[in-house]
């Protein structure tokens, strides 16, 4: 469904994305994962032809850019930034939006509820929150039906709770069947939102795994913050005496994480009879 060979984007002086190699079957899920200024948002604008590129770009059959209308007719795209008219109803925006693309009368009144707005078609985009402007931006991708999907960064500014519930919707999309590129440097969203990972890194593909394998691909630091009831000192003694790095911190624990087995302590303090509350997962150094 999108095929590409020897993609390099060059902006000014900086190679910005080097000779890029990837296929995304149908009804398959690829993520893009990287610090910021890895290539990943370039990657996506390459392949809806928004920057001139070297290399091949297949979307649906299509070659980009000389064939780039038919090609984009396949395919739905959600911005990392949005670029909404604020004074236009959620229901009014996609409206208009489906008379561009061309799609059937009533599936703005149907994407919005799909996506949770419903009860929300008569807002102004710009009386929306964080979140229902990112489940609105989803239902424009979707207007038409397209069978691909090109995600960027779709969860990068929302709030904890926003955040999974898009991260749901675009799984559900996922399990449904549609073809996605998704864009994140969030680790612990890559498995709810991909089959497979490329590790992007100077516009380079560093490394490529299943997205249950990346945590252990990168070896990433981590600490566990529990909240749990019972002596911390106790529970302190039992994790360190199974090798984990663990101390009190304020009223629970912090543990450090063994890459590929983060749960592991969470079920050795249940096991030994522990309540444990509350999780907080600190990813980097």
């Amino acid at each position: 469904m999108i095929r590409v060979e020897g993609l390099s984007v060059r902006l000014g002086q900086a190679q910005v994305v080097d000779g890029l190699d990837f296929a995304v079957s149908a009804g398959e899920s690829l993520a893009l994962w990287g610090q910021n200024g890895a290539g990943k948002t370039t990657v996506i604008r390459a392949l809806l032809g928004l920057v001139p590129f070297s290399g091949q770009v297949v979307l649906a059959g299509h070659q980009m850019p000389g064939e780039g209308r038919a090609a984009r007719a396949h395919v739905g795209y959600v911005p990392q930034q949005l670029a909404y008219y604020e004074d236009m109803s959620a229901l009014g925006l996609l409206r208009y939006l489906a008379a561009l693309r061309a799609a059937p009368h009533g599936e703005p009144q149907a994407l919005l509820a799909q996506v949770g707005l419903a009860d929300h078609s008569a807002k102004a985009v710009g009386a929306l929150s964080g979140g229902m402007k990112q489940r609105l931006a989803l239902a424009a991708a979707l207007l038409g039906d397209p069978p691909i999907l090109l995600l960027d960064e779709p969860t990068a500014s929302l709030d904890a709770g926003a955040r999974s519930e898009l991260t749901a919707l675009i799984a559900g999309l996922r399990a449904a069947g549609k073809t996605l590129l998704v864009t994140t440097h969030r680790l612990a969203e890559v498995s709810a939102l991909a089959d497979r990972v490329l590790v992007m890194e100077g516009g380079r593909v560093r490394a490529s795994c299943g997205a249950q394998e990346l945590e252990a691909v990168l070896g990433l630091p981590a600490r566990l913050h529990l909240r749990a009831s019972g002596d911390m000192n106790q529970a302190v003694a039992l994790l360190r005496a199974e090798g984990f790095t663990a101390q009190v911190n304020g009223r629970g624990l912090q543990v450090e994480a063994v890459p590929g087995r983060r749960a592991a302590p969470v079920v050795l303090l249940l096991a030994a009879g522990f309540a444990v509350d509350d999780i907080q997962i600190e990813e980097g150094p």
